[in-house]
């Protein structure tokens, strides 16, 4: 089997772990990956949602433009990360990956907090397999977005 591809940006933003933290996992998710970035499309609902989205167990779907995934919340350990699982993947993005494991983390930095998004991308098939660098660089810029997005959503 082909090896999974990790990728992971980070950003600062001037709020304490616990407001960062608790103030990214309940977000809506069109408010902060609501745009284009290349050949990501952007999330239009959330739908299906079982509960808060604040527990490991809970899932829900993502719509995307011309798409879906399956979200599971697989960890949450207040206020330093969660983890989640995306699998049933369809659209564009199922061309290159079959599911993802992701992770955020946040840190005390420099009076604010450092938060870490972190995905580690699985591909559809060995064929996949070469394709998934290239879409790896094209992540992390629409990290790099979301992140500095989500800094301004925490510091409103």
């Amino acid at each position: 089997m082909a090896q999974p591809l990790v990728v992971e940006e980070s950003h600062v933003v001037p709020v304490a772990p616990d407001a960062a933290f608790h103030g990214t996992l309940p977000i809506s998710l069109p408010e902060i990956f609501g745009r284009w970035y290349g050949p990501i499309p952007p999330i239009r609902e959330v739908r299906d949602q079982t509960g808060d989205w604040d527990s490991a167990g809970r899932s829900r779907t993502i719509m995307l433009v011309g798409g879906s995934a399956r979200e599971d919340l697989t960890s949450v350990d207040a206020p330093r990360s969660f983890g989640y699982r995306l699998t049933r993947i369809h659209g564009l993005m199922a061309l290159l990956v079959g599911s993802v494991t992701g992770e955020w983390t946040f840190a005390p930095a420099g009076g604010g907090t450092e938060i870490t998004w972190r995905w580690t991308i699985y591909p559809r098939s060995p064929l996949a397999a070469p394709g998934l660098p290239l879409f790896g660089m094209l992540w992390k810029g629409y990290a790099r977005r979301a992140l500095r997005d989500l800094g301004e959503v925490l510091t409103r």
